[in-house]
């Protein structure tokens, strides 16, 4: 969930493409009555599946207590339900949960399940199987494995000590269940998000004997006894690792059940595979690489949707020369976002400088890229920020800088010659030279979790290029998440550095921290987080290059897919898809 996680968010470049689908038009009536919805007739039940390209070649992982990434989330989300997730509106609605309640002082949630929910192959699905579920999550093993647990659940109280195995188990602790009916969520501080957050993968449900029968390898079982280990709107009939995933309907699922009757997530190794495919009628939608763009613009299955996605270029403040700011300054000046995006990217996206995306509660509109420099950069000011930079540090010169390296995602053309641009940019404005290395998009994601507290020395990356796409729809999301202290997600090391600005850091770290917890006032909580963004801007604490929306070719024949911003398809919505007679 290119870019990072979910969207895990962390890598996910031209994938976000791939989750967020058009919405249908509808056609009028005539004459004085009523305007009445043209419905496309469905095609037979044996055509009812509906080809999903993945331009991966496999997923990173299918359990939800590991999920950090936008590929495996959507498919976890067919797979698996939680007690809450967030509608086409980005609203948190009930799931697993038909209603909840806070007490007055926000700590502590009581969340009242539906009657009769099952697991896929039948087995009833009570509160003791969301506590094992949360509790798993939190498992020294799981937490180390997926190094985002704390992230979304540690809100709950004893949630760290639980990841660092100081307790056994937390049910019975902070996470209760009066009855098979009702769960019990005792938190350590009243939050804003606090839902927001459950909405997670970490916080779904799994099937309890079928992870105690096959340990961690349970994901390549959950096609057996017919299909098991979940209860989204589908299950699962057939998971090859080098091909796809086949998931048919669950007859289970406690909701509207789907009209379609099968779901084949189809592996491509890039995105360009993923195109030709869909040309050669192979897929239902594919993701448009740069090179094709122009013509797929042109095409009527061509289809633009806003997402709440974020790419910028990542600097490790514990990577020499990137403990100075005004290096970073530097670095971020010297390069024209504008030119970039009409280079590379045909002038598809929006340059920023924001870390919090346009279209969601908490942007700043007045916010200002560092020293109040256009997104087309400022060379002058640029140079002067890397000499002062220089004579900070004790060099003469940029040739005594130490070597420079900037990771990025393999098999994808189109940001390797992003990539080429930005680094001609930098070395014809500050004389640097840039070094690169490529890896797959499962080993980037665990270098940039190993990254954090750590320098190149230490493992650590130095420079990386990297995405985020909103989990929810809540600045936190953004900026403590990204940039809190002890944060997992905190890859750059954010004010865990001992650089000339890490005490101002870790005070915006708090005030990102007060923020976060500020009820009841909305407007006060935007403007709180406005502040540390700007701080975080001005730092370069990220490099942002350009807000992305979606594209996507999608056949005409596929109807009613409604995506949210956060290219997600909520479980609900797939009574409403079906394959038209075509």
């Amino acid at each position: 969930m290119l870019a990072s996680k979910k969207f895990t968010t962390k890598l996910l470049p031209t994938i976000l493409a791939l989750m967020a689908l058009l919405l249908v038009a509808c056609g009028g009536g005539g004459g004085n009555a009523t305007a009445t919805p043209t419905v496309a007739p469905k095609a037979p039940e044996s055509q009812q599946v509906y080809r999903w390209a993945v331009p991966n070649p496999d997923i990173p992982t299918f359990d939800p207590g590991q999920s950090s990434d936008e590929l495996s989330i959507n498919a976890i989300l067919l797979e698996y339900s939680g007690m809450v997730q967030l509608d086409d509106q980005l609203k948190v609605k009930g799931e697993l949960a038909s209603s909840w309640d806070a007490s007055s002082d926000g700590l502590t949630y009581t969340f009242h399940l539906r009657n009769g929910l099952k697991f896929s192959d039948g087995t009833p699905l009570t509160s003791a199987d969301v506590a094992y579920s949360i509790d798993r999550a939190l498992s020294p093993t799981i937490s180390s494995l997926s190094g985002v647990s704390l992230t979304y659940l540690g809100l709950i109280k004893d949630a760290t000590e639980r990841t660092q195995g100081k307790v056994k188990s937390i049910i019975n602790d902070s996470v209760l269940t009066p009855d098979p009916n009702t769960v019990v969520l005792k938190l350590t501080k009243a939050t804003g998000y606090f839902l927001q957050a459950l909405t997670y993968p970490t916080a779904f449900v799994v099937e309890k004997s079928v992870v105690d029968k096959w340990g961690l390898k349970f994901i390549d079982h959950l096609s057996d006894n017919g299909g098991q280990g979940g209860s989204g709107p589908f299950m699962v009939k057939k998971y090859d690792h080098t091909t796809g995933i086949t998931f048919v309907r669950n007859p289970n699922y406690w909701g509207p059940k789907p009209q379609l009757a099968e779901i084949d997530q189809i592996f491509y190794k890039t995105p360009k595979t993923n195109y030709d495919a869909y040309l050669a009628n192979q897929v239902d939608v594919t993701v448009i690489p740069s090179g094709n763009y122009a013509q797929a613009k042109t095409r009527s299955d061509f289809s633009k949707t806003p997402a709440l996605t974020i790419f910028y270029v990542a600097m490790n403040y514990l990577a020499k020369p990137f403990d100075n700011i005004h290096i970073r300054q530097a670095f971020e000046l010297a390069i024209n976002k504008d030119a970039v995006i009409n280079a590379v990217w045909k002038g598809r996206f929006n340059p920023t400088c924001h870390i919090v995306p346009e279209g969601m509660y908490g942007y700043n509109p007045n916010l200002t890229c560092p020293g109040g420099a256009p997104t087309a950069g400022d060379t002058n000011k640029a140079k002067s920020l890397f000499q002062q930079g220089l004579q900070e540090e004790g060099y003469s010169s940029a040739s005594q800088l130490p070597p420079i390296k900037a990771t990025y995602q393999s098999d994808n053309p189109d940001l390797a010659n992003e990539v080429t641009t930005l680094a001609n940019m930098w070395q014809n404005v500050l004389g640097v030279t840039i070094g690169t290395q490529t890896m797959d998009f499962g080993p980037i994601l665990t270098a940039e979790s190993a990254t954090t507290g750590k320098s190149p020395a230490q493992g650590g990356l130095q420079m990386w290029f990297a995405g985020w796409g909103a989990d929810y729809p809540d600045p936190q999301d953004w900026l403590t998440l990204q940039f809190g202290d002890n944060q997992p997600y905190n890859e750059f090391n954010y004010g865990n550095n001992n650089g000339a600005n890490a005490a101002e850091q870790r005070a915006n770290q708090q005030a990102m921290d007060a923020a976060d917890v500020m009820l009841n006032n909305p407007d006060g909580r935007a403007q709180a987080y406005n502040k540390a963004e700007q701080e975080l801007v001005n730092e370069v604490a990220w490099l942002p290059l350009y807000q992305r929306p979606t594209f996507r070719l999608r056949k005409p024949y596929v109807k009613g897919i409604t995506p949210n911003s956060i290219g997600e398809i909520p479980p609900w919505d797939w009574a409403n898809v079906y394959i038209a007679a075509h």
